[in-house]
């Protein structure tokens, strides 16, 4: 059985070594569909929404509104200093399949039920582009 909740934010970035237009500071409107695979319980739930819902709003709260910034752009970390802008530096370059991979491991530290086999996660940077990717949990199971 597969259930799934979907995520929204705003969020700055720049690509520094992108030849076109993305390596310029901008802002998506970030979406995030994250599925779960597993077995339902008793009641019939492979995972409680609400639960679903305080696991991963935490991780989208820390982007909304930040500028994610690659540790290595430290000019575009002085400057949001400057202006004192809110910022989270990272140690990758904010490609959607970068997000992907990011929320994927921290999913998976923030620990999930034994009953879940499968975290797939989704990250829509325009209406029309996104990245996937998936990662087998409690595979023992």
């Amino acid at each position: 059985m597969r259930i799934a909740k979907e995520f929204t934010w705003e969020m700055g970035h720049r690509l520094p070594f992108h030849e076109g237009k993305c390596k310029n500071l901008h802002g998506h409107s970030y979406k995030m569909m994250v599925e779960l695979d597993g077995e339902p319980d008793n009641n019939g739930m492979v995972l409680d929404y609400y639960d679903v819902k305080s696991m991963i709003n935490p991780l989208v709260e820390e982007l909304d509104h930040a500028c994610l910034v690659f540790e290595g752009d430290t000019e575009l970390q002085e400057l949001l200093q400057k202006l004192n802008s809110r910022m989270v530096v990272v140690d990758f370059h904010s490609t959607a399949e970068n997000l992907v991979g990011y929320f994927l491991k921290n999913i998976k530290e923030v620990g999930l039920p034994a009953n879940i086999r499968k975290v797939t996660v989704k990250v829509l940077e325009t209406e029309n582009t996104y990245a996937e990717d998936s990662l087998e949990i409690n595979s023992h199971i």
